[in-house]
């Protein structure tokens, strides 16, 4: 079974001072740990997540390749590891036949970060009707440890946000105070894994 949740319920019970022993919320912090999750899947356009197996899927040429300067790149969703990679052309009417002579992109990628793209020195096939059928094991490598820090910050943030309805919180010491639409550690530890194009 693959888990989809980015954090796991003791560190975010820890970090809202609720002893582990006290279960009465539970259910209510796994939700917010899946909104969270999938809060932080929209806002970088990709998942951090990965399949348990590889799978096909189809991407249309047009629109998806770019001119690096080292040849020609279709842009593939992430791709967790190059281990059982299988490519292929053609169309969905006419069938598929391998494909040789791609590398893998980025050429070196950075530790624990995934594959998200294929570079030829050619051309990829052309046609509006062209795909590229790729079988892999799709997302992330591990969950990077700056989504787990932000999963954990946004849960605790949506926990919270019964507390203040309304969007107002308050306290003896502040008074009322109207809380924030983002919260700005999120969105600095998520900033560098958004996919270009995206939000």
């Amino acid at each position: 079974m693959v888990v989809t949740e980015y954090a796991t319920l003791a560190p975010l019970k820890h970090a809202l001072n609720i002893p582990e022993s006290d279960t009465a919320e539970d259910d209510a912090l796994n939700r917010v740990l899946v909104s969270a999750s999938r809060g932080i899947d929209r806002s970088t356009g990709r998942r951090f997540y990965r399949d348990d197996a590889a799978t096909a899927k189809v991407f249309p040429v047009r629109g998806r390749t770019l001119f690096a300067p080292e040849g020609f790149l279709l842009m593939l969703d992430d791709v967790a590891t190059t281990a059982g990679l299988v490519v292929e052309a053609g169309t969905a009417s006419g069938g598929y036949t391998s494909v040789v002579g791609y590398e893998p992109y980025p050429l070196d990628p950075d530790p624990g970060w995934p594959v998200d793209g294929l570079l030829r020195d050619r051309m990829w096939p052309q046609g509006p009707m062209a795909r590229v059928r790729v079988t892999a094991v799709w997302g992330w490598p591990e969950v990077p440890d700056d989504i787990e820090q932000a999963t954990l910050l946004l849960a605790a943030r949506l926990h919270r946000r019964k507390d203040s309805p309304e969007g107002i919180a308050g306290s003896a010491e502040w008074g009322l105070i109207r809380v924030s639409r983002t919260d700005p550690d999120v969105g600095a530890l998520i900033a560098p894994f958004i996919r270009p194009g995206i939000a």
